[in-house]
């Protein structure tokens, strides 16, 4: 399978977890509210955070040697043992501070996040096997599944009246089955690891643990914050525009998982050139979603918070902030990858180190200052030094440059969509009386719109983005000259 239509294959399945996310997201808010939805984002956080402790990046470390096929099931055993003697430490933590984790979410929810850090190890463990053993394709559609039925275990306990509780439950129960159904597909052999494999994974997550610091910086290290400074409403509504903007990271983050597992294979063959193109292709189209996001989301980003219910399109230029620090962050996340794959995760532990403490120290000094913009703000400043660091690294030992020209085309199309959707909005809101009334409909409307404008110009323009097109798809495109 060419490596682009496995990315295909990622992207779609990604695209049906963030729909069914964002169904179930709309259904939480407007059935329980913010405030509980804010301490079900303030609690999974909590948790993720507290995943960092008990993994300490032994979860890449698994994938790494085992994408190297030598000996994975022995790998896969070793960080087993590993992970679970650390999730074990974990959890007796919390329930010993139970009073204190069930003080800072605002909730008793310790039991719960005991639960979903036991599930989550489950969960985490086949999914690197999965991916070490490459089978991207697999795990894709794999996780959709879980999406799934994570949404529909919470929708059916909260529509119980199980309102926080029916949520935590509900998600550690969906990832609990999906994991399982993993296991079966892995069927990994039952082998005694020996002292060796466990140095191996050490060598390695001696360095990675920062990368996987680095992914929860990113993604939760705000929402923490805030859980100590701002109510929880607006800490459900920042929660909310994170999850909007991640839609939009589905294809700068289906190149990196798709990449890694080959550019290893390749590192280990010493064939720097190759890793060199692979490295250019994902900085390339890292950001092809996400460039239009950004001029979209700027446009419509009120319409596209009112879904959630009246009164979250105050999140609207969070949404907009948020999108461009992700932006830099996927292209961040590309080199990162390079990085590990040649393995050189001391250069990439520097890049994560220098992102995390500007990320958390910006964090806690804007929050404290400026309110729930500072989150944003911070988050989207500190990804700049991520990527400098990271692009100076990586151009020590291939031959990788910003694909300048791509990137100005893509930003072309996504002004000229801009220009098209707002001219739209304007005729729609002035001449439509149903708009307000049917504000979804108006939105799907625009963003489908949009979409169209973008593609088109995108495809007319950029004879790369044609070519890789038609070489990706399995049957020919007429009318679309390459």
């Amino acid at each position: 399978m060419r490596l682009g239509q496995t990315s295909i294959i990622y992207v779609i399945s990604k695209f049906a977890i963030s729909v069914i996310g964002f169904l179930a997201t709309v259904y939480f808010t407007r059935t329980l509210g913010v405030e509980i939805y804010g301490f079900y984002a303030i609690t999974l956080a909590l948790v993720s955070w507290l995943g960092v402790v008990k993994s300490v990046g032994f979860g890449d470390a698994i994938v790494k040697r085992m994408s190297e096929d030598e000996e994975p099931d022995a790998y896969l055993a070793a960080g087993t043992t590993i992970k679970g003697i650390l999730t074990t430490v974990v959890a007796v933590g919390v329930l010993i501070f139970q009073e204190q984790v069930n003080s800072y979410v605002g909730q008793p929810v310790a039991e719960f996040v005991v639960l979903l850090l036991i599930v989550s190890i489950f969960s985490g463990l086949i999914s690197s096997a999965l991916k070490g053993t490459h089978r991207v394709h697999v795990y894709a559609p794999l996780s959709t599944l879980k999406e799934a039925g994570r949404s529909v275990a919470m929708v059916a306990l909260v529509f119980a009246g199980w309102g926080l509780s029916g949520m935590l439950f509900g998600h550690a129960i969906g990832t609990a089955v999906m994991a399982t159904i993993g296991l079966w597909i892995v069927r990994p052999s039952i082998v005694r690891p020996q002292w060796r494999h466990v140095v191996r994974l050490f060598d390695f997550a001696k360095f990675s643990w920062l990368g996987s610091m680095r992914k929860k910086t990113f993604s939760e290290a705000d929402i923490l914050i805030l859980g100590l400074f701002v109510p929880a409403g607006l800490t459900g509504i920042y929660a909310v525009a994170y999850s909007l903007s991640k839609f939009l990271e589905i294809f700068g983050s289906a190149i990196q998982k798709t990449l890694f597992p080959e550019m290893s294979k390749r590192s280990a063959q010493d064939d720097l050139d190759m890793i060199a193109t692979l490295t250019n292709d994902a900085l390339t189209f890292a950001g092809l979603f996400l460039i239009p996001g950004i001029v979209g989301s700027a446009i419509l980003g009120d319409r596209l918070m009112l879904v959630y219910g009246p009164g979250f399109d105050i999140g609207h230029w969070i949404l907009v902030i948020l999108l461009v620090g992700l932006t830099v962050y996927t292209y961040t996340k590309q080199l990162l990858n390079t990085l590990n794959a040649i393995d050189r995760p001391d250069l990439a532990f520097r890049a994560n180190g220098a992102f995390i403490v500007t990320n958390i120290v910006l964090n806690v000094v804007l929050v404290y200052s400026i309110g729930w913009f500072g989150a944003a703000i911070a988050t989207a400043s500190s990804t700049a030094i991520g990527f400098v660091l990271s692009l100076y690294y990586v151009r020590k030992f291939i031959d990788t440059h910003l694909p300048y020209s791509e990137i100005g085309r893509q930003s072309i199309a996504a002004i000229s969509m801009g220009v098209v959707v707002y001219v739209a909005r304007q005729l729609g809101e002035t001449n439509l009386g149903w708009v307000d009334d049917f504000n979804v409909v108006f939105v799907l409307l625009l963003v489908s719109l949009g979409a169209a404008v973008y593609f088109t110009i995108l495809l007319v323009i950029s004879r790369r983005f044609r070519t890789t097109v038609t070489n990706n798809l399995p049957f020919d495109v007429p009318f679309v000259p390459t």
